[in-house]
């Protein structure tokens, strides 16, 4: 006897890649919980079934657009390919102030912006931005320890607080372009920023 054959679903009538890019901006410039489902189905060009189908929920459409966002030039590999950690925040840095200053995004940082006022009912949200920023800090921070071992920065540098300051400065540097600050200023920011850096050994 042959086996049934297995129901395939319905090809997709849209540019899955157009639509979650569309879907990126949409949570961008409003943040997730401001985002409705009408508002993203509007920028992407698509229906609520449609939508539903190819990314399953809302929450899973923002996870999706998290990692899309974070694929252009992940931290953590821009970490790991400096070649010291002075190196690697300075990238971060300049990366940050050119990504929230972009021609064609919505100013303001995805991670810094689209989940600081959720609700109790989208906790688990505002918990896993939370997770991939401490990830990035953790990662800048065991770099910088890793200097700090080899003697490339002096023994009593603080590596967890050096983390943390470029940290809050690239979330403050989101702030400022959310303001209107130009990318030329926040340029002159970040450099003044990495003047509290320890000399190198």
């Amino acid at each position: 006897m042959t086996q049934p054959r297995k129901k395939t679903g319905r090809p997709l009538s849209f540019d899955r890649d157009a639509a979650l890019h569309a879907a990126m901006l949409t949570f961008w410039r409003h943040g997730y919980e401001s985002t409705s489902v009408a508002d993203l189905t509007a920028a992407m060009g698509i229906t609520p079934p449609s939508l539903y189908a190819a990314f399953g929920d809302k929450k899973r459409l923002f996870r999706e657009t998290v990692a899309l966002y974070l694929s252009g030039e992940p931290p953590e590999a821009t970490i790991a390919a400096a070649p010291s950690a002075r190196a690697a925040a300075e990238r971060l840095l300049t990366a940050s102030a050119e990504g929230v200053t972009g021609d064609n995004t919505p100013t303001g940082c995805l991670l810094a912006t689209s989940a600081l006022s959720c609700s109790t009912a989208a906790a688990d949200v505002q918990a896993e931005i939370a997770a991939i920023r401490h990830g990035i800090e953790g990662a800048l921070r065991a770099r910088i320890q890793k200097d700090i071992d080899r003697g490339a920065l002096p023994a009593d540098t603080d590596a967890d607080a050096l983390a943390g300051h470029m940290m809050a400065m690239t979330q403050g540097l989101s702030t400022l372009a959310r303001d209107g600050a130009s990318r030329e200023k926040l340029l002159r920011v970040a450099a003044q920023a990495m003047q509290v850096w320890p000399p190198q050994g």
